[in-house]
């Protein structure tokens, strides 16, 4: 999958915003990551940025590959704080695997997210504010004009319904294909980016400010 540049060069200075609430069509945004504990649906946002998952008896281990550091270490932590484990595979070309260790508590997730080999988003899915977190986390990236959220590149069945739940969080994107630059959403205008850093909450620990929204 193609990336963006930029946003794991630096790794210096971290932009942090302040915890107010924003202003969706006049009224204040009522929920925010900062309000959920950690639960184990939570991790059905990285089936959207590209995730995997495998399936081993009667246990389940959820992987995904990201292009940054910041990004591994602060899914390996999320991963371990939903009691699920945590492991760094070696980085390849810049890029490392986050997995979970094989736990029975995924089930179902694998049993909501697949039909046959297929990964699917489940009927009345919906964006929690944790499961956004931790999709920006794994393919989150500011640019030119916004900050977009990228896409599995092989999975062009989760398309669709990914927008469809974006829209319903109240972070509408507007849809660019690999031709473009994608797959990803991206996400425009201050009042849409408003409500998504309302959402997503603070960058995590050393997080590069070209992977969070500004």
């Amino acid at each position: 999958m193609q990336r963006p540049q930029g946003p794991c060069a630096g790794g210096g200075h971290q932009a942090r915003f302040s915890n107010y609430p924003a202003v969706v069509s006049g009224q204040l945004a009522l929920f925010s990551v900062e309000d959920d504990a950690p639960a184990i649906a939570d991790v059905e946002g990285l089936l959207l940025g590209g995730g995997a998952l495998v399936r081993r008896a009667e246990a389940v281990r959820i992987s995904v590959v990201v292009d940054c550091g910041w990004r591994a270490e602060a899914l390996r932590v999320a991963l371990g704080n939903r009691g699920l484990g945590g492991e760094l595979g070696t980085p390849v070309d810049g890029r490392r695997s986050v997995r979970s260790a094989f736990h029975p508590r995924l089930l179902d997730v694998a049993r909501r997210w697949t039909a046959g080999a297929r990964i699917r988003v489940p009927d009345g899915f919906r964006l929690s504010p944790a499961r956004l977190r931790l999709w920006a986390v794994a393919a989150g990236y500011a640019d030119h004009a916004g900050y977009q959220l990228r896409l599995g590149a092989t999975d062009e069945h989760l398309w669709e319904a990914a927008g469809a739940a974006l829209a319903a969080a109240g972070v509408p994107g507007a849809f660019f294909a690999a031709r473009a630059g994608g797959p990803a959403y991206r996400i425009v205008g201050a009042r849409r980016l408003a409500r998504l850093r309302e959402l997503v909450g603070r960058p995590p620990e050393d997080g590069d400010d070209g992977g969070w929204p500004t």
